[in-house]
């Protein structure tokens, strides 16, 4: 392991802010109100369940339905939750309801079908074609399937085999899945057909959570688009295998991007309509154009190369909240690795990152070091002490062991610290701070992982 290090210190003012509080306050409320008033529909049902088995399946599709509805707001982009909690977080809260959902797709029915073959004197088996007949239910029965299919490529393992073009492509079925479940709602749904207040309810909460999704994910970005007219301006190799891509258009300045944000990028005409990913910016914007650096991982990244000057540029954002909006503390700690120093670079460039500031940048090798030159640049200039964590691992090198993290910058726990890099060494690292008792509202992370 090798550190190149270079010292001296700022001071400024802290910034201290209670929105991510206020944030998940709202967010958990919602959940809680949602959950009393389901418990209250299912006591009160519009029409009676035929037996224990039936009301069971109904008490669990209730439930289902709800929590797919609160899925459609975690990968809806709100800005008020993402850019207060951060699009790593609901991505990862959206993975483990997902699971939830998988579970409830898998008992809903398994107690619907015990209930009705009950009822008929039949197989559970032959249960399922009986019903299958009718269409609402055929419908529900196709979106479980589907269901069945996210969740099984959401697991660890799949989601280590597959590109990330591949898996984007395969979680497009979630629009089909939403609106087969939709129209067996309406026609399924025993809690609240009979109730004009629960019916008001009920698809009040849908309308917000497809309206949210339908915003942010379709409107927004559309009108953003037309508005700036992005355009690739220039394309610089990096590296063997990494590049930079240079992005112009019209006001930039009124996308309000901030260094440590990221931009979910398209390029139609280069590569299909489907294919997006999420890239950093590397750079703080500056009103007039926008720089992405991306490494070559799957199809999309690694055909940047070949990007033409003048292809349109689509993007959506900006997302993120690994930002000086964070702040909490008067000094911070700055921890990148690989590609995952880019938006880090990029906040070296804030001038709202005020303080003592310290740079620990993990590559495999100095050469893999990616714009190692522009950070001791902006490291220099600002005063920041940077350190380059080279050396592999499994050769004996801990960089970000409780021991390491404590000899490099030993007021850690008095440091917002800023953590960006492969899923694997954040949660390392995450588990270190932890070891070193750095409060989690000082901890700002994006962590490489497949998301929606």
């Amino acid at each position: 392991m090798s550190t190149t290090t270079f010292t001296a210190a700022a001071a400024g003012p802290v910034r201290r802010t209670g929105q991510a509080r206020a944030a998940y306050l709202l967010l958990w409320t919602f959940v809680l109100v949602n959950l009393v008033i389901l418990q209250v529909m299912f006591a009160h049902p519009s029409r009676p369940t035929p037996n224990t088995l039936t009301a069971i399946g109904r008490f669990l599709g209730l439930h289902l339905a709800f929590v797919m509805a609160l899925q459609l707001l975690l990968i809806g982009r709100m800005p008020f939750l993402e850019r207060r909690i951060g699009m790593d977080k609901l991505t990862n809260w959206h993975r483990w309801t997902g699971f939830a959902v998988f579970w409830l797709v898998v008992l809903h029915p398994t107690f619907v079908l015990l209930g009705y073959a009950q009822i008929d004197r039949i197989s559970f088996f032959a249960e399922i074609p009986n019903l299958a007949r009718q269409m609402p239910v055929l419908l529900g029965m196709i979106a479980a399937v589907l269901i069945g299919v996210l969740a099984s490529t959401s697991v660890r393992i799949a989601r280590r085999r597959m590109s990330y073009e591949l898996w984007h492509a395969i979680h497009l079925v979630v629009y089909v899945v939403i609106v087969l479940s939709v129209i067996h709602q309406i026609y399924e749904g025993a809690s609240f057909a009979g109730s004009a207040v629960a019916k008001a309810y009920w698809w009040g909460l849908w309308a917000f959570a497809v309206g949210s999704l339908l915003t942010n994910r379709l409107v927004v970005p559309l009108v953003r688009n037309v508005r700036h007219r992005l355009r690739v301006v220039a394309v610089v190799p990096e590296t063997d295998n990494v590049v930079s891509v240079h992005v112009a258009g019209n006001r930039l300045d009124r996308l309000r991007a901030r260094p440590g944000q990221f931009f979910w990028w398209r390029f139609p005409g280069h590569n299909s309509w489907w294919q997006v990913n999420p890239w950093s910016l590397s750079a703080a914007p500056d009103g007039r154009t926008l720089r992405l650096t991306a490494k070559a991982i799957g199809s999309t990244s690694a055909g940047l190369r070949q990007l033409p000057v003048g292809t349109r540029v689509y993007a959506e954002g900006p997302y993120g909240a690994l930002t000086t909006a964070a702040r909490t503390r008067e000094n911070s700690l700055l921890i990148a690795g690989g590609i995952g120093i880019t938006p880090i670079r990029a906040l070296l460039e804030d001038p709202e990152l005020t303080g003592d500031v310290v740079v620990l940048y993990r590559a495999r090798t100095p050469a893999d070091a990616v714009l190692i030159d522009e950070l001791r640049d902006l490291a220099q200039a600002r005063g920041a002490r940077l350190h380059l964590l080279t050396g592999r691992t499994a050769d004996g090198s801990q960089p970000f062991s409780p021991e390491s993290l404590r000899g490099l910058v030993p007021d850690i726990a008095e440091r917002d610290v800023y953590l960006c890099g492969p899923a694997a060494m954040a949660g390392t690292v995450r588990r270190s701070l932890r070891a070193l008792r750095v409060p989690s509202r000082q901890q700002h992370v994006e962590a490489f992982r497949l998301g929606v």
